[in-house]
């Protein structure tokens, strides 16, 4: 079968869409809308226009997808064949629209199998807002794969910087070259990397003023403008299981895109969410630091004391981003901030922090973790050849960074409570997995394992899994507790705040696990069964 594409006039197009349909169809098209339709027929392919606009007529045909103008961005399916009453009686092959998109091969990176995918999708026409994404498909069988979207926290930090390149990614920049990153999570799904929202990584608004003062409810509409969007231009993904997926302030983002996406009744596929080391409540998350702090001997006695009876770490952390710290808050703060000192890094508390001079800097070592792999990945990032290749610019900054210098974030988002919107969320039959790497002291799992807990019994759940240790190879990788099959907890020990950074292994299983919808490993044996 050979293929056949027709570009009649718009007013034919027009046409031949509406045949038959009513003149209040919320689908009718209008001229403006029309630019190409793509058909066929069953028996005489290779047909001039005016005799397949003969056999259109006579409803033999297939109405493969209606392309609009570029600026609306959308497609129309096979779906519409049905609405409309045409009979299919054969199938094209049309040219991705995702084509354009496609990265041939990034600067350093060794050879892969996969594809990958990196460029623009606009939310805001109007604003000319537009963000930037990382698409990596998965290593086999993409096709019988779920689809994950990463979003990172900060607010205001790359989910490719961080997620792609730091923690979980394909590849890992080692000096001018990638090398593979043997657990990368495109082992088992379709990974999408957003750098959400504008203003972050090379997303961008040429409106500056957005940038003055940006909230959650704006970074989730665009988010889901993103995705509708992004599905238009891979509509083979649009069927697929869709998971959602982030850590620290994606906290916020990764529930609330969700809870949107059902709120819209948008036809995605969603089947579950998974937020590690996130921020869920504002008081509980900061003020279980105090206790962290001083259970893994950072903080004497006496500055434990002071935070449990002078100043608690949410207050300090109000104070500072409102109106700045009152004389106690602050004599508290520097009494810790001295006896935790400057060379150890709250994100993980047994780690080595990456050193300023570059002949100390950490050496890249397969077994080993590279400490300084942000600092490399800024350097990859702001080559000009590798974005190219991204098909990435800069637009209204100088450089690429990892967390945003033009954001600003509305700070008082940071008190919005997520647990109502993970209850939201349960309620809807959404699979919800919460993670915390226990070396994290800037959102310890000693909170989130508590709001937890306290979701779970506003809930009713049962708890379906106790607590119990979970593996990875030979070696205890964690804790988890199971609520109705459908709210998980679970430590990965060993883990910082960004857990795939430290502990890849484990993150791995832990998020091959989820898709699967199966418990953890309760022993070393059942990993391989």
């Amino acid at each position: 079968m050979s293929n056949i594409k027709i570009e009649p006039d718009s007013m034919t197009a027009v046409n031949l869409i509406n045949e038959g349909a009513p003149l209040d169809h919320p689908n009718r098209i209008t001229v403006e809308d029309a630019k190409t339709l793509l058909i066929c027929t069953s028996s005489e392919l290779g047909h001039t226009y005016p005799q397949a606009n003969q056999t259109a007529n006579k409803r033999k045909i297939l109405l493969l997808r209606l392309v609009y103008s570029p600026a609306r961005e959308y497609v129309i399916a096979d779906s519409l064949a049905a609405i409309y009453g045409i009979q299919i009686v054969c199938s094209i092959t049309v040219e991705s629209l995702s084509e354009s998109d496609k990265i041939q091969i990034l600067p350093g990176q060794p050879q892969v199998s996969f594809q990958q995918f990196g460029g623009y999708i606009t939310v805001d026409e109007k604003q000319d807002r537009a963000l930037f994404y990382y698409f990596v498909e998965a290593e086999a069988d993409p096709a019988s794969k779920p689809l994950v979207l990463w979003l990172n926290g900060g607010p205001g930090c790359s989910s490719i910087g961080a997620g792609a390149f730091c923690e979980h990614g394909p590849f890992k920049p080692s000096g001018q070259i990638l090398v593979k990153n043997n657990y990368s999570w495109n082992k088992e799904a379709n990974m999408l990397y957003l750098e959400s929202p504008a203003g972050v990584g090379f997303s961008y608004s040429t409106n500056a003023s957005y940038y003055t003062s940006v909230d959650d409810n704006m970074t989730a509409r665009d988010n889901l403008a993103f995705l509708e969007n992004w599905f238009n231009k891979f509509p083979e993904y649009k069927n697929t299981d869709f998971f959602i997926t982030g850590e620290s302030y994606g906290g916020h983002y990764v529930p609330q895109l969700a809870q949107l996406i059902i709120q819209s009744k948008v036809q995605f596929n969603l089947k579950g969410i998974a937020i590690g080391n996130p921020l869920l409540e504002f008081n509980t998350d900061f003020n279980s630091k105090g206790d962290y702090l001083w259970s893994h001997g950072l903080v004497s006695d006496d500055t434990y004391q002071l935070f449990n009876n002078a100043c608690n770490y949410s207050q300090i952390i109000r104070q500072a981003k409102n109106d700045g710290l009152t004389p106690v808050c602050s004599r508290v703060a520097q009494q810790a901030s001295r006896e935790i000192s400057k060379f150890i890094n709250g994100y993980d508390v047994t780690l080595d922090v990456c050193l300023s001079s570059l002949g100390s800097q950490a050496q890249q070592d397969t077994e080993k973790i590279d400490v300084c792999v942000e600092d490399e990945t800024m350097n990859y990032l702001n080559r000009e050849d590798v974005q190219k290749a991204f098909h990435a610019r800069l637009v209204g900054v100088t450089g690429w960074s990892i967390c945003s210098d033009v954001l600003h974030y509305e700070k008082q988002n940071l008190e919005i409570p997520m647990i109502p919107v993970l209850a939201s969320l349960v309620k809807s039959g959404i699979r919800v997995l919460v993670y915390s790497g226990d070396q994290d002291s800037v959102i310890p799992l000693i909170g989130t394992r508590t709001l937890v807990n306290g979701l779970a019994r506003e809930l009713g759940l049962n708890t379906t899994v106790p607590y119990r240790v979970w593996f990875e190879e030979s070696q205890v990788a964690g804790w988890t507790q199971v609520y109705g099959d459908i709210l998980s907890f679970a430590t990965i020990r060993g883990a910082s705040h960004e857990a795939p950074f430290s502990q890849p292994e484990r993150s791995l299983v832990l998020f091959n696990t989820f898709l699967g919808g199966k418990p953890l490993p309760l022993s070393a044996e059942s990993i391989h069964n």
